[in-house]
């Protein structure tokens, strides 16, 4: 448990986090928002918060997406089936299902890419510009990213009319994401839908989101209880410890550590793509 003054320190995040969450309602429709959550830390912090908002505000919590990248934790799966039923929430699982089709579901298969839809190919070659004519089924390679989960989200966006997403990014968790605002607009295009990402927690660091999960019993992943401090696809993830997350180093670690690499260096080019 925390001191009083620290629990202070942390009810003054969350009603800055409150703050943005109420402006993001004042500024769009309901039915144009949506929430990103992952099953992870970070987004459950940022989807308990909005929760707080519609419960005391009266109004009906935001349709929630799910990203199912063919590389899922089963225990990501249960606390988002567990609490979105707890929570009375409308959340909406989401996949590639041609590229996971076209690997028959197997990790590593190769996917070859004439296989694959129109809008797929052309995501390969004249965004990714890709002149391969296979590659590897895998959630957090290059390709991978881009098309389990950039295009999975701007295809939800598009289908759901979404003007508006909220998002559990924090500054702290990764340098590409430092500079960040609480509203950021993501202009239209032929691929990307226009809409408005909307980080409410930005200001937290991965210490305050602990001290706040177990202070405010804020339900999180038994993974992070194993070791785990940051959840990516199950084959790529490592554990950093034997102890929890929160009794871990988290002043002088690196979070993110555990996660693949060659991504977390691509993240910049990745996120002009549209990736989260």
């Amino acid at each position: 448990m925390v001191t009083e003054e620290r629990k202070k320190e942390l009810q003054a995040k969350i009603d800055k986090s409150k703050e943005i969450v109420r402006e993001a309602f004042s500024k769009f429709d309901n039915k144009n928002l949506a929430i990103t959550w992952t099953g992870g830390k970070d987004s459950t912090l940022t989807l308990w918060i909005i929760k707080q908002v519609c419960d005391e505000d009266g109004i009906d919590i935001p349709k929630a997406m799910t990203i199912d990248e063919g590389d899922a934790f089963p225990e990501i799966h249960s606390i988002l089936e567990e609490y979105s039923k707890k929570w009375n929430l409308d959340l909406v699982w989401c996949s590639n299902k041609d590229v996971i089709d076209a690997a028959k579901g197997v990790l590593g298969a190769d996917v070859t890419v004439a296989d694959l839809t129109e809008a797929n190919q052309k995501e390969i070659k004249e965004r990714l510009d890709y002149p391969g004519d296979k590659f590897p089924f895998e959630a957090e390679s290059w390709i991978g990213n881009h098309l389990m989960k950039t295009v999975v989200f701007n295809d939800f966006c598009k289908t759901n009319d979404i003007k508006g997403m909220f998002m559990g990014i924090r500054w702290d968790e990764q340098i590409a994401r430092d500079k960040d605002e609480y509203f950021v607009p993501r202009p239209g295009d032929e691929y990307t839908p226009e809409h408005t990402r909307i980080q409410p927690i930005l200001h937290f660091t991965e210490r305050d989101i602990w001290d706040t999960t177990l202070n405010f019993d804020i339900p999180y992943c038994s993974l992070y209880k194993d070791g785990y401090r940051s959840l990516g696809a199950a084959t790529t993830s490592l554990k950093m410890s034997d102890i929890p997350a929160w009794e871990q180093d988290l002043e002088n670690t690196v979070e993110r550590a555990g996660r693949r690499q060659d991504k977390e260096e691509a993240m910049d080019r990745l996120r002009k793509l549209g990736y989260m």
